[in-house]
């Protein structure tokens, strides 16, 4: 029997995706100014990466109206790659007006034609097309790009999401310039097994780029999902601080695995993150205080495993 340790990767990178996934989910609209302070402690933490925001229409999501703001309020720090999420050329074209604040593009579609229509009104072939137009002029301009799969385990509205339908559109997404692609589980309906026999294949057949697992906790089944791909050797995660967000089509969606979760299992697992636990864990306190509400996260609510040698 084959162990699946060997597998396990010395080293995991992790980005932040709660600024700009979490907070676009929240209703209330949060002030630029704590945007801006819960971004710079989070880049105080380790995180090799961060999402910061996205170049949305004001008037789709107004929680993220004040993209230019934040760019232009947060600290860069040293080591940390900034990313932000682009839905179109016309959204690009915006965001390289500010191409001096931010690192990466990501950009996102659905495998699901059930789930792209109800999310932004396209079929996905529409949204590809799209996207084969827009990457390569992000690339020209010096970016590194993500291309973001939703709904790449399964589809509230469909069902079975075939894998071979998801790996058709890395490879397109790679023909067209990505760096990196990453596969989400929008709505929290993957299992361990098959996110294990999806990665040994797309390990595979899309050699040649980073890929991403961005898993939900919706069923409770997050980090054992991150623990079967782990195995598969995916060494890229996406995660969101306080398990804040989740995608806001379907009823009963709850957040991402929570960034200090992720970051506690793994580190017990001996795989270097590069986070410093305790700093992430405070960033999610201030943020649970800016919301006025209890967060999602295990890590948050319990603490960190501390360990009583002899005890």
């Amino acid at each position: 029997m084959n162990d699946p340790s060997s597998n396990l990767p010395g080293s995991v990178r992790i980005r932040e995706v709660g600024p700009r996934d979490g907070f676009q989910n929240e209703p209330e609209v949060i002030a630029t100014a704590e945007k801006i302070r819960l971004i710079d402690m989070l880049s105080a933490t380790g995180l090799q990466r961060i999402e910061v925001t996205s170049f949305v229409r004001p008037d789709v999501i107004a929680q993220l109206a004040d993209a230019d703001e934040v760019l232009d309020g947060i600290t860069r720090s040293e080591g940390v790659s900034y990313s932000v999420l682009i839905p179109n050329r016309r959204g690009l074209d915006r965001a390289l007006e500010r191409r001096d604040r931010f690192d990466e593009a990501n950009f996102f579609l659905s495998a699901s034609e059930t789930h792209s229509r109800s999310n932004v009104n396209r079929a996905v072939e529409e949204s590809l097309v799209g996207l084969e137009e827009t990457i390569p002029v992000a690339k020209e301009a010096g970016l590194r790009c993500e291309g973001v799969i939703s709904t790449s385990f399964g589809c509230p509205y469909e069902g079975e999401v075939p894998a071979e339908r998801v790996l058709d559109i890395a490879r397109r997404l790679r023909q067209a310039g990505c760096d990196e692609v990453g596969f989400g589980d929008t709505t929290g309906m993957a299992n361990p097994l098959q996110v294990r026999r999806f990665f040994e294949r797309a390990l595979v057949e899309l050699d040649g780029i980073e890929l991403t697992a961005h898993f939900h906790d919706t069923r409770g089944q997050g980090l054992a999902n991150v623990l079967a791909a782990l195995e598969e050797g995916v060494s890229s995660f996406e995660s969101s601080f306080g398990e804040l967000g989740g995608c806001p089509v379907p009823p009963g969606a709850t957040g991402n695995v929570a960034t200090e979760d992720l970051v506690s299992m793994i580190s017990e697992m001996g795989i270097g993150t590069g986070v410093d636990l305790p700093a992430l864990i405070a960033a999610s306190a201030a943020a649970q205080q800016v919301l006025g509400r209890p967060l999602g996260s295990h890590v948050l609510r319990a603490g960190p495993v501390e360990w009583h040698p002899g005890g």
